[in-house]
């Protein structure tokens, strides 16, 4: 049978299969390939044009570098890279032991029902916008009518202008970050939880083990790949920050950029002011292009120690 033959055997007989992978492809291609031809804006100082988006794009002189200056030359370029990575680093470790813990003790349920509630109640938060839950802790800060504040009155102490305090805003926004996104994450670690063979936990069980020790030595080894993945993944966007997070939850309160200011924050702050384009596409390429270097450095040091695990 020739090559050709072969192909298109395997083409009939996958038709079903590529049918159903085509609109997620067509999704992929329209709004992840193709926008990467903006990526030219970075290096150009981009002006409209009347004859529109194109006509602007190729009027549009070349400037070097010149874009990527602004995020370096700033005077705030430390504070908000070292808020950006440090906050980053914070919500992959702690998310990451917080969604481990909820898996194993919603696997340890034999009540399924009682499981399923536990496991919605831990997952509606992933769904709320930002708007909603930066409205939702003002009801609990607000400095006249917040719940904090009137707990705080009832004990005689004097109320907190909490959105004035910005020493208190890491620990807000990581508990904020834990509460919305760890029961997502814990939905996958649980789904793979579920995928164990139970003979395993029964042989432990024979030999002596308790739900600890069956945690240590069969829960978490068959975890170990799916938890590099997660983490790698995260590391690719320790560059980034969730936009919502650090701009609705703490209301875009400028007392507070000491610790909410982020790369993503001060960027679209510094394009609402000057609508510089080019500006803002060098900072999103910035910020790609390292978080790609990380993951594969990352990936390349797992690879050298245990080669099954990485990625590629």
């Amino acid at each position: 049978m020739s090559v050709r033959a072969t192909g298109g055997w395997r083409l009939r007989k996958n038709t079903a299969f590529l049918l159903m992978v085509l609109p997620g492809f067509i999704w992929l291609v329209l709004l992840k390939y193709l926008p990467m031809g903006g990526i030219v804006l970075a290096f150009k100082n981009f002006h409209f044009a009347r004859g529109g988006f194109w006509q602007s794009l190729w009027e549009s002189s070349w400037c070097g570098l010149q874009n990527f200056e602004f995020l370096f030359a700033s005077q705030n370029a430390w504070i908000i890279t070292r808020n950006t990575i440090l906050y980053n680093l914070v919500f992959i470790v702690t998310g990451t032991i917080l969604a481990l813990a909820i898996a194993v003790a919603l696997s340890e349920l034999l009540n399924r029902r009682l499981a399923k509630l536990y496991q919605t109640c831990l997952f509606f938060p992933y769904f709320l916008s930002w708007v909603v839950v930066g409205y939702l802790l003002l009801g609990f800060l607000s400095f006249d009518k917040g719940a904090v504040n009137g707990m705080l009155g009832q004990f005689g102490w004097q109320p907190v202008q909490w959105y004035d305090q910005p020493g208190v805003w890491p620990y807000i926004l990581s508990f904020i970050n834990l509460w919305k996104n760890a029961g997502y994450n814990a939905v996958i670690y649980l789904a793979a939880i579920m995928g164990i063979d139970r003979q395993y936990y029964e042989a432990a069980e024979i030999d002596g083990a308790g739900k600890w020790q069956q945690t240590i030595y069969v829960t978490l080894p068959h975890l170990y790949k799916l938890i590099i993945v997660m983490v790698l993944l995260a590391v690719g966007r320790i560059f980034s920050a969730d936009f919502g997070l650090f701009y609705q939850v703490p209301l875009n309160s400028g007392a507070l950029y000491p610790t909410t200011d982020v790369i993503d924050t001060y960027v679209f702050r510094s394009l609402m002011y000057t609508g510089d384009i080019g500006m803002t596409t060098a900072a999103g390429l910035y910020q790609s292009v390292v978080g790609f270097i990380l993951i594969m450095l990352v990936n390349k040091v797992i690879k050298k120690y245990d080669r099954e695990s990485a990625m590629f």
